[in-house]
């Protein structure tokens, strides 16, 4: 009886005296003995290739720990993991295409990291960051949706083929036919009028007031790892993260505290930070912490998706809806 008396009921929300009085934890809160802050490098350029990667006046800095490039991490070097699979849809053709921690030999989408830099406070970090000097061949980059898809565009991965023959840079393709009579054309002929339209949703960026953050302290003693994470999957990145490091489940804990807002890019996601900020916790046996900046969320992390549909509706004379028809294209990022 006790257990149905909440269906009815207002229920008080418990998070609000933290809150108001300035006590609620926070990734950015967290703050740990000998911790050591990280700063990524990363591309001016949407597609370039990486030429040469000189660190040596960064690491020369005082109070810089280590610079770390995409040859520096060997075997851990790997794509993350995916952490949404796709539907069971019949037919379906998918590439799939992860993030990695650092750029190798070329660089997707402004903003991609393509070294690393550690160092006892955050602005030794960001200072030592931009001695480390990068020199990119720049390639054409793809940044229209419609043009994305043309054969004659350049291949963001050259090694996913074309689709159909025709189609470029495609991630999935997916038909999906519903109803009794699965030929719109035929259904459309004989319609009293057929409407078509083009929609185009924008381009979208969420900006939480928090930005995304990750501190990690590796217990060598104990094996065992401790994350915090700006995360609304903390379930699904600790599976992530200890198949990414070798570790079991139990060994790994992620902690996702109070968030300051999320909107999609904080749910789902496995970012580079999150492959790197744990990993270089163990080598180098002290915490770990990034936080992102304003200026990195508007490049580096995850953003609505833009979307343009090709629609098409058949009516009778009475308005009704006879058959749909949408062909749409979605930008899934690089």
């Amino acid at each position: 009886m006790a257990a149905t008396q909440l269906f009815g009921q207002r229920i008080k929300r418990n998070e609000d005296p933290r809150l108001l009085t300035g006590q609620a934890l926070f990734v950015d809160d967290v703050e740990l003995p000998k911790m050591v802050h990280l700063m990524f490098v990363r591309s001016p350029y949407a597609h370039a290739r990486i030429l040469e990667i000189d660190k040596e006046d960064a690491e020369a800095m005082a109070g810089v720990i280590a610079v770390y490039t995409a040859e520096d991490l060997g075997d851990y070097w790997q794509p993350g993991p995916l952490l949404v699979p796709p539907p069971p849809v019949d037919g379906m053709i998918f590439n799939q295409r992860t993030q990695v921690p650092l750029a190798k030999g070329k660089v997707r989408y402004a903003g991609e990291p393509v070294a690393v830099v550690v160092a006892e406070s955050r602005y030794i970090a960001e200072d030592a960051a931009e001695l480390v000097f990068v020199d990119y061949e720049i390639l054409d980059a793809v940044v229209d949706l419609e043009a994305a898809i043309s054969a004659e565009t350049p291949a963001v991965h050259a090694d996913i083929p074309l689709v159909k023959g025709k189609f470029n840079n495609v991630n999935a393709h997916v038909l999906q036919i519903k109803g009794k009579d699965k030929n719109f054309d035929s259904i459309a002929a004989t319609a009293a009028a057929v409407v078509k339209r083009r929609y185009y949703y924008d381009h979208g960026a969420s900006c939480p007031m928090e930005t995304r953050g990750v501190v990690a302290d590796w217990d060598r003693r104990a094996q065992r790892m401790t994350i915090w994470d700006t995360t609304q999957a903390p379930v699904f990145i600790r599976n992530g993260m200890a198949a990414f490091l070798g570790l079991s489940e139990n060994q790994v804990r992620v902690i996702a505290p109070f968030i300051g807002g999320g909107f999609g890019p904080k749910i789902m996601m496995f970012y580079p930070a999150e492959m790197l900020v744990p990993w270089l916790s163990m080598q180098l046996q002290r915490p770990v912490k990034w936080i992102e900046d304003r200026a990195e969320h508007f490049v580096a992390t995850t953003q609505e998706r833009d979307q343009i549909h090709y629609a098409e509706m058949a009516v009778d004379k009475q308005g009704k809806i006879l058959a749909l028809r949408d062909y749409f294209i979605h930008d899934a990022g690089a």
